[in-house]
């Protein structure tokens, strides 16, 4: 089967990030398929064009992976700017990819896959599978655009009513629709989306990362990057608007007198400002940032750690979701600081895998702590827990080969 797969934000190779795609192609061009990726210049979290792109409309790299292409469409550099600025990175993007799909790709494909958000990629897919007469399959891997109405990066109402117009569109016009969390069909049903449309394949964990470090001196690590002595909490991804780090920065106020210290591994808009109040409120020795790294060197310090943090901002429209990142704490066996509420905590709880804080309560985030980082055994336990539950229900490979067969 000949796939074309549009995503914005699919990552070069050992790129940190949301790599649900990456792995998800890995495993379809194993078994034989073909799949050609129209995908973004700029990285999603760092906002930045790498060197090799600058000065190119298209980049074409071949062979990716086996049988999975990958072609490199152009992204306005006014992405990272502001609000307009990414409003028009998201724009280019869905010119730049019909383009693309029409005048980059060869051969005739059998179905067009396209992930949101952004939104308007659906676009961009909808327009190649009437001119290419295939039909499109959407996931969506977060409701948009409420979530940016939510947190307040969406608040014009002329782009507001231009976004859900675009939404009805695109759902009465796919094929098949791909949800990430039950409350994502809850919603999609409710908006009058047939519930036979509808299919669900979450985000899942990597477990070749994780097994190929089965052997990774943890502790040697630890102690390399100063953190030995150290009950370390991990965050990895961006620091933006949505993730409200300052959460753990009012939190961290309270482990002065402990060896607690977050790690905050990533880039984002609210980076430099979460970097200056930490210096400005002497949070040093408990706060630590780090540039992004690649998707290996993020897993060692993940396994380095004490826990891993999934942090999002205190809003309905996140009760929906998974967080990405959860799952890389499963499968590292590491336990999970949840500030996330609905569908995520009930998985942590269910799996028994960490501990439940409410979101933006800096004094329940700390009470918790405290009660539990000196208990390694309990820790250690929920570790396991994480671990076997994922294996047992969101198993990468399992997953790709499941949507493979919806796709078929």
């Amino acid at each position: 089967m000949k796939i074309l797969l549009i995503h914005q934000y699919f990552l070069e190779k050992g790129e940190g990030g949301g790599s649900r795609f990456n792995e998800m192609t890995q495993v379809w061009g194993n078994l034989g398929h073909s799949v050609t990726v129209l995908a973004g210049m700029v990285n999603y979290i760092t906002g930045k064009k790498p060197e090799r792109y600058k000065g190119k409309y298209f980049f074409k790299d071949a062979p990716f992976y086996k049988n999975v292409d990958v072609i490199r469409c152009h992204v306005s550099k006014s992405y990272n700017v502001n609000f307009l600025g990414r409003l028009w990175g998201y724009f280019s993007f869905m010119f730049s990819a019909i383009w693309g799909g029409l005048f980059k790709t060869k051969g005739k494909y059998d179905v067009i896959l396209v992930t949101s958000p952004p939104l308007f990629v659906g676009m961009t897919a909808y327009v190649l599978s009437k001119i290419k007469r295939v039909p499109f399959v959407f996931e969506v891997r977060d409701l948009w655009p409420e979530s940016a109405i939510d947190t307040g990066v969406l608040q014009n109402k002329m782009i507001i009513k231009l976004a859900y117009w675009f939404e009805t569109f695109l759902y009465k016009r796919a094929k098949l629709i791909n949800v990430l969390t039950p409350a994502f069909r809850d919603k999609l049903i409710e908006k009058g989306i047939a519930p036979e449309k509808i299919i669900f394949i979450p985000n899942a964990a990597d477990f070749t990362l994780s097994e190929r470090l089965s052997t990774f001196d943890a502790q040697s690590f630890k102690k390399e990057i100063g953190l030995d002595h150290k009950f370390v909490i991990t965050y990895v991804g961006a620091h933006g608007v949505a993730n409200h780090l300052i959460q753990l920065l009012d939190a961290a106020e309270h482990f002065r007198d402990t060896n607690i210290t977050f790690q905050l591994i990533g880039s984002g808009m609210q980076k430099q400002m979460l970097q200056e109040e930490t210096k400005k409120r002497g949070l040093e020795e408990h706060v630590i940032f780090r540039e992004p790294v690649a998707k290996e060197d993020v897993f060692k310090y993940i396994l380095a750690s004490d826990m891993g943090a999934s942090v999002l901002k205190k809003v309905d429209t996140f009760k929906t979701i998974y967080s990405n990142k959860t799952f890389d704490y499963m499968s590292c066996r590491v336990p999970v600081l949840l500030a996330i509420d609905g569908v995520s905590r009930n998985l942590v709880e269910t799996a028994n895998c960490g501990i439940y804080v409410e979101p933006e309560n800096a004094q329940d985030i700390a009470e918790k702590l405290k009660a539990i980082y000196r208990k390694p055994e309990e820790l250690h336990n929920m570790g396991v827990n994480g671990h076997e539950y994922a294996k047992l229900h969101f198993d990468r490979e399992k997953l790709a080969q499941q949507y493979l067969s919806h796709i078929q």
